[in-house]
């Protein structure tokens, strides 16, 4: 069974926005109580916290769909919902948040680090809250904002000081069982290790964490063997100790050549130029690996790798080899800037900004509105109460998309559309939207609404004319 997973596909669903209340106050001998309908709750947001204690993606992988709590709707006597639970999602140190195109959106490093996978929806205001002078008893509620709906993608990169690399059965789980408390799995065949292994190593002062990455072979950049896998956890080490086996058994392989086909996929795979490296010959124990050890030991050097001599079944060469890497990594932390706290920078919006485009789609016909606050306004509209749609207009016009609209050759009966192609509301402009409450009838609706729609009347019209059409071809053809 499936114990370790580094990379997964997350579907998080923010919660939607409670529904706004259209309710009128009702008392004994006060037959008009005003309007007093409470608005609706907050969605709740979904949210990645960093916790040291979590090591893997794995609940992820069996449960990669994840909802966050609905807004409760508002409800009479000014009422309001009640906001939806945040989604609280515990991921591991160093997990990156990519979209579905590989675009990094987080990088999730230290503990408590947190990242707003889905924003939940904002509730909707009860017809209380929209009352205004124009507008003493509106009989209409906005609707809640949908919820925020993201596929991401969690992908876990080990957050450790020394990656042990190597080829399969190179000893790397034997070392890094030796030089600290892990207890990696341990086998005389290759492959023995399916997940990479972490381990703290105390040397002197200085303490830091070894990560035993799984054997890497030719192609393994590519993605051959275990490959990408885990060549990902390599990444943020400050060091690089190649594990080469001086005893190996295989005709075709020699220390050498392991270090230079390691070095190969470490180019290919890219990010690791800069890194330093240390070469570990193990099982300097055994007589063959010990005059190999010597006999290459010099071409190493001349390359300029720091060479040790270790065996992890005799405990040969480990303090020092310890003491090398302690030293290294406490140069690559004193260089390493100081961490400040997050600072909140705030960016105000140009006050030329108008905060959406109006763009014209000849294939579509229609002028397209595209910008926060027109595309949320729709979602929390009911268009099956005519006031809302007039308020709705109303807003629109305020805000300019009618002037826009006119500039952008935009004419009385054009189709327009207000949000993205698939999940667009499209109407038939009537430029004399801009209007006041003396112009609403009874409560709920808008006689503005009752006039004639220019381009669907063009519609039928030419409907009508093709049906004509038609219709005498069908006389005058004798057959």
């Amino acid at each position: 069974m499936t114990t370790f997973v580094d990379r997964v596909e997350l579907h998080a669903a923010a919660g939607n926005g409670g529904h706004g209340c259209a309710s009128v106050h009702r008392e004994k001998f006060k037959p008009l109580g005003g309007p007093d309908g409470g608005n609706g709750g907050r969605g709740g947001d979904v949210i990645l916290v960093v916790e040291q204690a979590v090591t893997t993606l794995l609940d992820y992988h069996h449960s990669p769909h994840r909802k966050a709590t609905n807004g409760q709707p508002g409800a009479g006597d000014n009422r309001s919902g009640k906001d939806g639970n945040d989604l609280v999602l515990p991921v591991p140190d160093g997990t990156v948040v990519l979209d579905k195109d590989g675009n990094i959106l987080a990088d999730l490093v230290g503990q408590g680090t947190t990242f707003v996978a889905g924003q939940g929806g904002r509730g909707g205001l009860g017809n209380h809250a929209l009352a205004s002078a124009r507008r003493k008893a509106p009989g209409f509620a906005l609707l809640g904002e949908p919820g925020e709906a993201r596929d991401i993608v969690l992908e876990l990169k080990t957050v450790a000081d020394v990656a042990l690399v190597g080829y399969p059965s190179a000893g790397k789980s034997s070392l890094i069982s030796v030089l600290s408390a892990a207890k990696p799995k341990i086998a005389d065949y290759p492959f023995t290790t399916l997940v990479p292994n972490l381990g703290v190593v105390t040397a002197g002062s200085t303490v830091y964490t070894i990560a035993d990455v799984p054997g890497l072979i030719p192609g393994a950049s590519q993605g051959k063997g275990l490959g990408l896998e885990f060549l990902r956890h390599v990444e943020r080490c400050s060091v690089l100790v190649h594990v080469l086996d001086t005893a190996t058994l295989e005709s075709d392989r020699d220390p050498v050549s392991d270090l230079d086909m390691i070095e190969e996929e470490l180019k290919l795979y890219g990010g690791l130029e800069n890194r330093p490296r240390i070469v570990a010959l193990n099982k300097v124990d055994i007589p063959d690996g010990k005059d190999l050890a010597e006999m290459i030991r010099p071409d190493l050097e001349a390359r300029g790798y720091r060479v040790f001599e270790v065996s992890a079944v005799a405990h040969l060469g480990l303090k020092e080899l310890s003491f090398a890497l302690a030293g290294i990594i406490a140069e690559a932390r004193a260089a390493k800037p100081a961490e400040q706290a997050t600072r909140v920078v705030i960016r105000p919006k140009a006050v030329d900004d108008a905060g959406f485009t109006v763009t014209f789609e000849e294939a579509e016909g229609v002028y397209r509105v595209r910008g926060e606050k027109p595309e949320r306004w729709v979602l929390q509209t009911d268009f099956s109460n005519d006031e809302a749609v007039g308020y709705l207009a109303d807003r629109l016009s305020r805000l300019g998309v009618e002037d826009q609209l006119l500039k952008a050759g935009a004419r009385a009966g054009d189709g327009v559309a207000i949000g993205a192609e698939d999940n667009a509301v499209v109407f038939d402009w009537e430029p004399t939207m801009m209007a006041g409450a003396e112009m609403l009838g009874r409560r709920g609706e808008d006689h503005r609404l009752e006039a004639p729609r220019p381009a669907a009347q063009k519609r039928r019209d030419r409907e009508a004319e093709r049906d004509d059409a038609q219709k005498e071809y069908d006389e005058f053809d004798p057959f």
